[in-house]
């Protein structure tokens, strides 16, 4: 349950390296297990798993918005869509937790073995919850089924709006368009009632403030995007991307390397990049303009590159100390072993990292060879 919540914590962002990490320490602890076992589970999930959720997470919209200027190079009119990744992210949410879990009661709690440090009974008391907590996350609760619900609700008529034209639902209608709104305003809602309740939010400047703290956390993504549209187009200007594509790709063609070796090939290379740079976004932004343009000028889709780019780029989140809340990690390590340090946490997150990286790609061999759909009318071949 610790590494599926931290692999769904990514629809949150960040929080999951703040708030899953540390509770799964104590949640360990208060059963009487190391809690470094806890924390490496949830960070197993939090990091290892970044890409993965039953969801649309925050990465999609990220990592599509990249794609679609590369897309430009090659065709002005193809367009990547958040949901281009979901059903094989959806899988491998249940494959990493699977992995996840015998790693870490087969290598990972024999290693620490028994806790002998001091199970603090007073500060565990804190994070007992409250009658109003209790009473408010009920009727958080609710008013999320009952929007669940309602959603429902007006998709099922066949004459819906928000179904596509020909009466699908799924593919280019407006459900699937508008999914970062729908998730977004099926979070918000519960959390303000949630936070009415409690007493958190007096009122409507409460509720803008907090969304205010939310959104500084994006600061440095804002200036990211800037930095990478400029380098995207650079890039398009001089024409390197589609040198660098046509030359990739005609010797791919000539080479006879076929799909399967070559999407191995880049979940390798992704991982090996990620040991150097940490952000997900900013590797994309450097190599979407060359790989997405050569992979398909081969015949396969966007979404297939960027599906191998982000099993690479998850995998080794975990053993790198460039990944951004690594030193955090280590601060929370500390308090249950004085003497971790970053090669403690690489020693310990490693055979996390090998069996990810061995496991997503196995299934993606696998999905490969049975030729399924990678989203919403999606697939992997152009």
């Amino acid at each position: 349950m610790i590494v599926f919540l931290g692999v769904m914590s990514n629809l949150a962002d960040a929080v999951g390296y703040i708030v899953v990490i540390p509770i799964a320490a104590l949640m360990y602890m208060a059963y009487g297990r190391h809690p470094m076992v806890g924390m490496a589970a949830a960070f197993a999930g939090v990091s290892g798993g970044f890409s993965a959720n039953l969801l649309i997470g925050t990465l999609d919209p990220l990592l599509c918005g990249i794609t679609n200027e590369a897309v430009k190079m090659v065709d002005p009119t193809y367009v990547v869509e958040p949901t281009g990744n979901w059903y094989f992210m959806a899988v491998s949410t249940f494959v990493i937790t699977f992995i996840g879990t015998i790693v870490t009661e087969k290598i990972i709690a024999p290693r620490f073995g028994e806790y002998h440090g001091e199970n603090d009974e007073n500060g565990m008391a804190e994070y007992k919850v409250s009658d109003v907590e209790r009473k408010a996350l009920k009727y958080a609760g609710f008013t999320l089924l009952a929007l669940v619900v309602a959603i429902i609700a007006i998709a099922l008529p066949s004459n819906s709006f928000l179904r596509a034209d020909d009466g699908t639902l799924l593919g280019n209608s407006p459900l699937m368009e508008g999914i970062i709104v729908i998730i977004a305003l099926v979070l918000f809602i519960p959390s303000v009632v949630y936070g009415r309740i409690t007493g958190a939010y007096k009122g409507e400047k409460d509720v803008c403030s907090a969304m205010g703290r939310a959104m500084a956390s994006m600061s440095s993504y804002i200036a990211l995007t800037f930095v990478a549209a400029q380098f995207i187009n650079y890039f398009g200007y001089t024409k390197l991307g589609t040198i660098l594509a046509l030359k990739g790709a005609e010797f791919f063609q000539t080479s006879g390397i076929g799909p399967i070796p070559m999407m191995v090939f880049f979940v390798l290379f992704a991982a090996f990049i990620n040991l150097f740079m940490g952000s997900a976004s900013a590797k994309w932004a450097i190599v979407a303009p060359v790989f997405v343009p050569m992979f398909m000028l081969l015949g396969y889709t966007p979404e297939f590159a960027q599906i191998a780019y982000r099993i690479g780029d998850s995998c080794t989140n975990i053993i790198t100390p460039m990944m951004s809340y690594y030193a955090m990690i280590i601060v929370f390590a500390k308090k249950y072993d004085r003497d971790a340090g970053i090669g403690t946490l690489v020693s310990t997150m490693l055979p996390y990292s090998i069996t990810f990286l061995l496991g997503w790609t196995a299934l993606l061999v696998v999905w490969i060879i049975l030729n399924l759909p990678l989203g919403p009318g999606v697939g992997m071949f152009l």
